[in-house]
């Protein structure tokens, strides 16, 4: 197992970094992540803070890893697949994230404090219960849960260190998609030898948007399978799980990235299918869905999803 501690943590992608722990193809790997902020320890209060991994101001994501695949190249594809994900006991939502943010401004709350929601997290029960500023200490929301990791990524190409904020084409990191639960593989491009694969920002759940720029932010326990792909229909960031086929489209123009997510779903189809793009196109208006992955990080996500079935069994 790969536990967050200060020597397998970071808070920067960057191509530079030594590896934490390194696997080969096919591996399956136990990683355990603190939330987004790198919190050691549940607030005792909204918004009081705790001790964090970093302490300061928020520099990038609170990140396990990177972990080596042995014998990954530039130009290759890492499948991962997620086998289970089982968030921690406490989690957090703030509301807006950031102030100063095109969202916060569109709904007037650049002024003022922000909302905090603490929540008490059962795996095992599926739920979340959540405390807030308006009633503190007194259970007042529940929500169903579904994990996931809002942050998996490969290093990038280029030295130096990267932010983890905004999600690349190249390389994914700060994706936020909900639809990445435990069954999914996430096929990701290879830009570096051995890949140097991220993991952390758990998510007991979200809404896709992503709306106020956090879901319910937790630790999470993530068991994950490394291997490399061949043949795959794409070779952009893509996925397949529960809920479907999924590509992404990413950029500072939510109209870019549905662009780019109903691009490459299209290429998807045409070669699922042996048929033209045009008839592809086709296809994707009458089966496929596109949603606002995420509108929280500055580069905005769409991803479009074809429902297993939707067009019989493929």
């Amino acid at each position: 197992m790969l536990e967050a501690s200060p020597a397998t943590t970071v808070n920067v992608f960057d191509p530079g970094h030594q590896p934490a722990l390194a696997v080969d193809p096919g591996d399956t790997v136990v990683v355990s992540s603190l939330d987004a902020a790198g919190y050691l320890e549940p607030m005792p209060s909204p918004g009081a803070g705790t001790a964090t991994m970093f302490p300061g101001d928020f520099r990038g994501h609170c990140l396990t890893g990177p972990i080596e695949v042995r014998g990954a190249r530039p130009g290759d594809t890492l499948a991962i697949t997620l086998e289970a994900l089982t968030p921690g006991a406490w989690g957090w939502t703030v509301s807006p994230a950031v102030i100063d943010s095109p969202v916060a401004n569109r709904l007037r709350l650049g002024e003022g404090p922000p909302a905090w929601l603490l929540w008490d997290l059962d795996a095992g029960a599926g739920t979340g219960t959540a405390t807030s500023d308006a009633a503190p200490g007194i259970p007042r929301y529940t929500r169903s849960l579904a994990p996931f990791l809002g942050v998996t990524g490969v290093a990038p190409a280029q030295a130096g260190e990267h932010s983890t904020i905004p999600p690349r084409a190249a390389c994914g990191g700060n994706i936020d998609c909900r639809d990445l639960v435990a069954g999914t593989t996430l096929y990701l491009p290879v830009n570096v030898p051995g890949a140097l694969l991220y993991l952390g920002d758990g998510h007991a759940a979200q809404g896709d948007g992503e709306s106020c720029g956090t879901a319910i932010e937790c630790p999470m326990t993530t068991r994950v399978t490394l291997a490399l792909a061949t043949g795959r229909p794409l070779p952009a960031i893509h996925a397949h799980g529960p809920a479907g086929r999924i590509t992404f489209g990413f950029s500072p123009d939510l109209n870019e990235a549905m662009g780019d997510a109903l691009d490459a779903m299209v290429t998807w189809l045409a070669a699922i299918y042996v048929v033209s793009r045009a008839e592809a196109l086709a296809l994707a208006s009458v089966a496929a869905d596109l949603r606002v992955t995420q509108v929280a990080n500055g580069t905005w996500g769409v991803h479009a999803v074809l429902p297993e079935g939707a067009l019989g069994h493929l």
